[in-house]
């Protein structure tokens, strides 16, 4: 069977250039990056599983009034494995459904940014081959995240296209809303449709990775994004003394945030990269538009980045203590809100989906495997803190929002069958 499965992926470039330039052509950008949502990619894609074959379709709208349709969708196709290896089944005699393999992506992707530093049209994709990095597709989501989504299907292809089963069921999950915070996408599905889950399922995320393709990320640092509104009172810029400088009190905070945050969660753990906890400053929003007045009010936002060991409301406490110290001293009122905060359990790195997953880019790849953890968010934290083993990896270039993001050609076939060992 492997023979076979790998001979038709090698032979799959048309069709995986024909979805990565259908796919590029529908953007699918969040309303929060002021886009119409991911529904016209979605049901493109679900037109196009159906003529190649994968019929079992199960599509969840989450309900969003600003996106096109009023809907975030989400698109599950299934194929249903054999008996497992001892012919175990249940008294109906179906197989036995067990240890389920999903692999899932996300159909959303993030706008082009300044299109001047674009060689081509983000939405169109362009085969290149020029250079020492091969032949290549460029536009904007064919490596984040339709790499993934295109070896995922191919992979599903190999089986369907040539009647035959895969030794477990199979899932391929396409979700909305990643780039944004997936509260139209995994997290709504989890809060919604729970029961979608097995406890004994493995989920591999081909959304991130290294060029070699041996990083498998098995934990996230604890996530907050928080923003910061100081108030104080506007004045003349020669009489301070009549009024109480917000941007002065918040540039105060942001530094001592920034290194009283840092002591105190100061651990390090080899697992990760950077191997610290991180807390910067980001996002300043304007304030006064003239350099002679003092602002009464000012916003600014941090991106903190945390070792799992310390909880998030340790570090809330945190901020909380010196907030209130910073307010009072510069006599003015600070309040803050989280546009995200998460925290992620790891996947245990003797795992099955974490070996199983191993074995196969060895096979592929020639490759010894490693396990790693990363500061970044993935869809990966949502299913692990509800209990199920899940993995991100994939073999990438890493372009991901880039100018001329691109995806090589050697990574979605080889990554399809990386995917397609697994089924087996």
């Amino acid at each position: 069977m492997k023979e076979q499965i790998f001979s038709y992926i090698d032979k799959s470039t048309p069709l995986a250039v024909e979805l990565e330039t259908e796919l590029t052509k529908r953007p699918a950008v969040s309303p929060d990056s002021d886009g119409e949502g991911e529904l016209d990619k979605c049901v493109f894609l679900e037109g196009w599983l159906k003529k190649h074959g994968i019929t079992q379709l199960e599509r969840y709208d989450a309900p969003d009034p600003r996106a096109k349709g009023g809907v975030r969708p989400s698109l599950i196709a299934t194929i249903p494995g054999a008996a497992d290896d001892s012919g175990a089944a249940d008294d109906s005699g179906a197989a036995d459904d067990s240890g389920r393999l999903w692999i899932m992506s996300h159909i959303d992707v993030v706008p082009p940014g300044e299109l001047s530093l674009w060689k081509s049209d983000p939405w169109t994709v362009i085969q290149a081959s020029d250079g020492p990095l091969g032949p290549r597709l460029i536009g904007r989501g064919v490596e984040d995240n339709q790499q993934g989504l295109t070896s995922s299907v191919l992979a599903m292809l190999a089986f369907v296209e040539q009647g035959l089963k895969p030794s477990r069921t199979v899932k391929l999950l396409f979700v909305a809303d990643e780039e944004n915070g997936s509260g139209y996408g995994i997290d709504w599905l989890l809060e919604n449709h729970g029961d979608l889950f097995q406890k004994n399922d493995m989920v591999i995320i081909p959304d991130s990775g290294d060029s070699k393709g041996e990083s498998i990320e098995i934990a996230e640092k604890n996530l907050i994004w928080a923003r910061f509104v100081t108030r104080g009172l506007q004045a003349h810029g020669s009489r301070p003394d009549q009024g109480a400088n917000a941007h002065l009190a918040g540039a105060d905070l942001a530094v001592r945030l920034h290194y009283e945050l840092s002591a105190k969660f100061g651990d390090h753990d080899s697992l990760f990269e950077p191997d610290y906890s991180t807390f910067q400053p980001t996002k300043k929003e304007a304030n006064v538009p003239n350099i002679n007045t003092i602002p009464g009010e000012d916003v600014f936002c941090m991106d903190m980045r945390i070792l799992p060991r310390y909880p998030i409301q340790s570090v809330l406490a945190e901020i909380d203590r010196i907030k209130a110290e910073v307010a009072a001293k510069h006599k003015v009122t600070i309040e803050y809100s989280l546009p995200q905060s998460k925290e992620s359990q790891p996947t245990a790195p003797d795992a099955p989906v974490v070996k199983f997953l191993s074995k196969a880019i060895q096979e592929v790849y020639g490759v010894t495997a490693r396990t790693i953890g990363i500061g970044g968010g993935t869809v990966g934290a949502y299913l692990r803190n509800a209990g199920i083993d899940s993995v991100v990896w994939a073999r990438f270039d890493n372009t991901a929002h880039q100018p001329n993001e691109y995806a090589l050609l050697e990574n979605i076939l080889g990554d399809a069958k990386v995917m397609a060992r697994l089924m087996m």
